[in-house]
């Protein structure tokens, strides 16, 4: 290619001469290959699998405590799962799905935002805003608070192993 069209095509200031436009040039296209690499790792970061895949079980877990369905909780939590809740109650596995169950707990909402997960190996810790709200004993019942949630995946299964609520101020 001749200097003149080289300079048009990498935009290139005239008067200069071929090796500081073919300079120009590579320093340009190395600037753009990094900043696409970049990008790209970026994404890739992102778009984990197994995030997505934790994102879900937790909306899941929401989903199945709206609808009192402890067989899908069941599925969710580890057989030493614990529970602790924002007024210091700590229950196992089997009072919390008890708890599910119960005829006078009544959940209308359980919503769930600003999640992030954090990986530590197999084991990963979601993190989140939570909004519930129902009735429980014929009370009624309106929380907003933060969550922790640990989970740990088994042979490509994940499974909750602890959990944490904590009241906001209103």
């Amino acid at each position: 290619m001749d200097c003149y069209l080289f300079a048009k095509f990498a935009q290139v200031k005239p008067g200069r001469t071929c090796s500081t436009m073919t300079r120009a040039w590579k320093f340009r296209l190395l600037f753009c290959l990094l900043l696409s690499a970049s990008s790209t790792i970026l994404a890739a970061q992102q778009s984990d699998p197994r995030e997505n895949k934790l994102l879900v079980l937790e909306r899941l877990w929401n989903e199945a405590q709206v609808n009192r369905d402890s067989a899908a909780l069941d599925a969710l939590v580890s057989s030493r799962f614990v529970n602790t809740e924002y007024d210091g109650e700590v229950s196992d596995k089997q009072k919390f799905l008890a708890d599910i169950r119960d005829p006078l707990f009544k959940p209308s909402l359980a919503n769930i935002q600003d999640l992030k997960v954090n990986f530590f190996g197999d084991t990963a810790v979601v993190t989140g805003i939570y909004h519930t709200a129902g009735t429980y004993q014929g009370k009624p019942y309106d929380h907003v608070g933060r969550f922790t949630d640990t989970w740990i995946s088994d042979m490509g299964k994940w499974q909750c192993v602890a959990s944490h609520t904590s009241l906001l101020k209103k």
